[in-house]
């Protein structure tokens, strides 16, 4: 009893091999509207991509999501610090603007 293979399958692991190595990209938008008045526009990009050849087109969205890895947790944490002190520096010389501003005031009153 012979085994036989099927020529399918591995014609099939070539093709992906081969949309992973070079990458697809379907696009499609679907619009909605009643006499002529569009009420909703929907736009699908779908990239079918190895990781490193989505990493080579500049792809690496997931690499920063905090859903997806423990990186983007830590990266989000030092943005949020920097952006916490960052706002509390213009708060401070806001502040300072407001006061200078109330003594120019009051001064002048005298």
């Amino acid at each position: 009893m012979a085994v036989e293979h099927s020529m399918q399958s591995s014609s099939i692991v070539d093709v992906l091999e081969k949309i992973l190595d070079k990458g697809v990209v379907i696009a499609g938008d679907i619009t909605v509207g009643i006499a002529d008045i569009e009420l909703l526009t929907i736009k699908i990009r779908l990239i079918v991509a190895s990781v490193d050849k989505a990493k080579e087109i500049g792809m690496d969205w997931w690499e920063t999501d905090p859903y997806l890895t423990s990186k983007a947790s830590d990266h989000n944490v030092k943005a949020l610090e920097e952006e916490n002190k960052e706002l509390r520096e213009r708060l401070e010389s806001l502040e300072k603007n407001i006061d200078q501003h109330r003594l120019d005031a009051s001064e002048s009153n005298y």
